[in-house]
C-alpha cells in the first residue's frame, strides 16, 4: 500500500471563533490527509491557510430556517467531497455536518469545545447521539456525560 493510498478525505468543520481556532490547533493530527474545511465566516479559513475551504451559513437552535439552509449547504458539500471522516469542534453547523457525513457512510468525530468545562454543550449533547466518537476536553465532563476524554487542545 502506498502512502497516497492510506490518505483519507477528511471534512473538518467548525463555526467561526473559538470553534475554528480549536480545529486549527488540532491540525497536526489530521493534516497528512486530504482535508477540506468548512466554516461559517468568509475569509476565516484563508487567514489560517486552511484550504480548500467552503462556507456554510451560520445557524443556531433559535433560527430554524437558518438551520435548514445550513443543513442544505452541508449536504451539498458532503456530496461534493465524499469524506471518509467528518471531524468537528462545533457548533450546530458541525452537528449538521455529522448527520450528512453519516448519510454517506463517513466516520464521525465530535470534539466539544474546551469552553464547556462543566457540561457538554447543547450541540455536544445532540452530537453524542450522532457521532461515532464524542470527546470532551475535560475529564470530569467526559465521565459525567458518558463520552471520552483524550486530552485538551489548550
Amino acid at each position: 500500500m502506498t502512502a497516497e493510498a492510506g490518505r483519507k478525505r477528511v471534512l473538518a468543520v467548525a463555526s467561526a471563533g473559538g470553534h475554528f481556532q480549536q480545529l486549527m490547533r488540532m491540525r497536526p493530527g489530521y493534516e497528512a490527509h486530504d482535508v477540506h474545511y468548512i466554516t461559517t465566516l468568509p475569509g476565516l479559513a484563508d487567514s489560517f491557510g486552511a484550504s480548500p475551504s467552503r462556507l456554510a451559513p451560520d445557524c443556531n437552535a433559535d433560527r430554524p430556517f437558518r438551520a435548514l439552509a445550513c443543513a442544505g449547504a452541508m449536504m451539498w458539500h458532503v456530496l461534493r467531497v465524499r469524506p471518509h471522516v467528518v471531524l468537528t469542534t462545533g457548533a450546530l453547523p458541525g452537528v449538521l455536518a455529522l448527520v450528512c457525513g453519516r448519510l454517506v457512510g463517513a466516520r464521525t468525530l465530535w470534539i466539544d469545545s474546551v469552553a464547556n468545562a462543566e457540561e457538554l454543550s447543547s450541540s455536544g449533547r445532540l452530537a453524542r447521539r450522532i457521532a461515532h466518537v464524542t470527546l470532551s476536553q475535560w475529564p470530569a465532563v467526559a465521565e459525567a456525560e458518558g463520552v471520552r476524554f483524550e486530552g485538551s487542545v489548550l
